[in-house]
């Protein structure tokens, strides 16, 4: 989920330091609500998940918003000087560089190849129609895992040829 929602991200226009923590940051939330789904992760309170739609920004607005939308979730950002960043749970920044070691860790050698597909399936949509879609596209090539609680944390195999093949349907 990180890498795509990254991977996203840049087609949408985010540069990729950007689109790396707005990805992790996308991921985290998934995360999250899937845990308190599941029972295993209660909501912290004082910290609900409202998100106004009118709220979201594009990457030419984000200099000015406190939230941008990918894959359909409210992602809280802050402009650094090096750009603008997602912002952790713990209200820091996070930083594209921690993200790429939690994708080399994932991924390992695989990660060029695994990229280099979900970037050729991201080219494949304009971005307008991309942001419309993108979670629903994530849904088709995921990993399969066991559902609930026996899936929570489960490695699963990305097919690789999948996510090209959705590219060359589109």
């Amino acid at each position: 989920m990180t890498l795509w929602a990254a991977v996203a991200a840049e087609r949408l226009g985010y540069a990729r330091e950007e689109a790396l923590t707005l990805g992790r940051a996308v991921a985290g939330l998934n995360a999250q609500t899937k845990g308190r789904r599941l029972g295993i992760m209660k909501r912290a309170s004082g910290r609900g998940e409202k998100f106004e739609a009118s709220r979201a920004a594009t990457p030419a607005k984000a200099s000015d918003a406190n939230f941008v939308t990918l894959l359909g979730r409210g992602v809280t950002v802050k402009r650094t000087p090096e750009g603008l960043r997602a912002v952790n749970k713990d209200g820091g920044v996070s930083t594209a560089e921690s993200v790429e070691r939690y994708l080399e860790s994932k991924f390992g050698e695989s990660l060029a190849d695994a990229r280099a597909a979900m970037k050729s399936l991201a080219a494949a949509y304009a971005p307008r129609e991309l942001e419309e879609i993108a979670f629903s596209l994530y849904e088709q090539f995921r990993p399969k895992i066991p559902p609930g609680v026996k899936g929570w944390g489960a490695a699963g195999v990305l097919d690789l040829t999948l996510i090209r093949k959705l590219a060359k349907r589109s």
